[in-house]
């Protein structure tokens, strides 16, 4: 669709856009620039960039892309690098662009109550930032502590919480944004309610920086959310533990917090921290009910959990209202991405972190077909948590990288994985995105029309091509 960039920006003369932005914001010594072309994802591509702006204003950002955009040159738009899709990864040419020092609260809202932050404000600081209004944004990745708004806002992350409280996009009332050629506008709505022309700020959330760069966000809160109570069940088996989930949730429940750990996710944990979780039981649900502020009925939701868990095979269920056990069952949590590096390095080094969300009523078809992939595969290893509340689920295939043999045999596990999620009528990813890593299989789930319109839009706001080039949009 485009020409190739980064032969004429590899050559360019960077000086004229040194001369326009803020003092030290290009860097172009090769050891810091290749420090910062990655993400966390393994396998995945890794051009050699031309240099980093850390910009420091809109400014920054604008001449980087107005600049960019004149000599056709790659931009690969970075806030903190925790994603696991390649996304931020650097290609051939380009200028990596990181907004990460741009993380100030420009405004809390009591009455609105809306915030306004910059791009790249971590999640966990803007929480205990909002702490003392008593609001609360409900968002909450497992990266919390680690990843960005603004990145958030590229992926439209989920997490933990979001079974009840939703997802990043449920949030987001207005963006602004540079455009590719260094414009920048505001798209969103300032009011609670607005139907005023297209709702373009939808377009920018899970874009991945192909569209655009974020560089103000103004998010919807809630009051702060209550405590809650917390349950674990332990079951003999992963299909049985996705059937308690699937009837629970048919319910009618709306529990605030509902997660899967399989076997070796225990066990990886166990190996971690030093958690005590029971490395014995086929898998383990975590689930959380704050009764929207009623510790009774919060009770009353974690007993139906406890009759359905066990009319499923439940071993054992037990649920405790003292917060000790929730920060610890939710820092085990927490710490699988953690533990599974560990493991895999301890395992040959190779780890391939699977993001496939179903339909909640076919998680036991899916976890069948896991199971099935995995006892064809048996010198890969599958370990499985997730958001099973959503459906969102992230299997992690280990294999020895140094072995080509195994690096294909992992690859065609997690093939079958992404299908199997397709399948059954799902997507190939709920929150990590596609970036690099799932580029060729998002191809798959669009029909012709979609992928029209895809890239009917990115040749409306990036003409040039220039915004993230080689990655999700590459194979449509």
């Amino acid at each position: 669709m485009y020409p190739n960039l980064s032969e004429a920006a590899t050559a360019l003369d960077l000086a004229p856009l040194e001369a326009e932005l803020s003092p030290g914001a290009l860097v172009t010594e090769p050891d810091v620039v290749a420090a910062h072309s990655t993400d966390r994802a393994l396998f995945c591509a890794v051009g050699t960039a031309r240099g980093l702006v850390r910009a420091v204003t809109v400014e920054d950002v604008q001449a980087t892309l107005r600049f960019a955009h004149e000599h056709r040159v790659p931009v690969v738009p970075q806030g903190a690098r925790t994603g696991l899709s390649g996304a931020a990864n650097a290609v051939d040419g380009a200028l990596l662009l990181s907004v990460a020092k741009l993380d100030r609260v420009l405004e809390v809202d009591t009455v609105e109550m809306t915030c306004t932050v910059e791009p790249g404000i971590l999640n966990q600081d803007l929480k205990d930032h909002l702490k003392s209004f008593r609001l609360a944004y409900p968002p909450d990745p497992g990266s919390v502590a680690i990843s960005t708004i603004g990145g958030n806002v590229a992926t439209n992350a989920g997490g933990l919480c979001c079974v009840k409280y939703g997802v990043t996009r449920d949030y987001v009332r207005s963006l602004t944004v540079v455009l590719a050629d260094g414009r920048i506008t505001t798209v969103g709505r300032p009011t609670a309610k607005g139907v005023a022309g297209f709702d373009l700020s939808q377009l920018f959330i899970g874009s991945e920086g192909s569209l655009g760069v974020i560089v103000g966000i103004t998010l919807e809160l809630v009051p702060e959310l209550p405590e809650a109570i917390t349950a674990i069940a332990l079951f003999p088996d992963v299909v049985s533990a996705s059937g308690a989930v699937t009837d629970f949730m048919a319910t009618g429940a709306r529990p605030s917090l509902l997660e899967f750990l399989d076997r070796q996710s225990l066990r990886m944990l166990n190996a971690y921290g030093d958690f005590g979780l029971p490395a014995d039981s086929g898998a383990m649900l975590l689930a959380q009910s704050n009764g929207d502020g009623s510790p009774e009925a919060a009770v009353r939701e974690l007993e139906s959990f406890t009759e359905v868990a066990r009319a499923c095979g439940a071993d054992e269920v037990m649920f405790s209202d003292d917060p000790n056990d929730s920060d610890l069952l939710i820092a085990a949590r927490r710490a699988v991405s953690p533990a599974a590096e560990k493991y895999a390095m301890a395992h040959g080094g190779g780890e391939l972190i699977d993001d496939v969300c179903v339909p909640r009523g076919r998680l036991r078809e899916f976890f069948a077909r896991v199971v099935e992939i995995g006892e064809r595969h048996q010198d890969i290893v599958v370990s499985t948590a997730g958001h099973a509340g959503d459906g969102n689920m992230h299997p992690t295939v280990f294999f020895d990288a140094s072995d080509p043999g195994s690096v294909a045999r992992a690859q065609q596990v997690f093939d079958e994985i992404m299908a199997a999620g397709l399948e059954l009528g799902g997507t190939i990813t709920g929150e990590h995105g596609v970036g690099y890593l799932k580029r060729e299989w998002l191809a798959r789930e669009l029909d012709p029309v979609s992928r029209e319109l895809h890239m009917s839009v990115k040749r409306a706001l990036d003409p040039h091509g220039i915004l993230n080039p080689g990655k999700m949009l590459a194979a449509l």
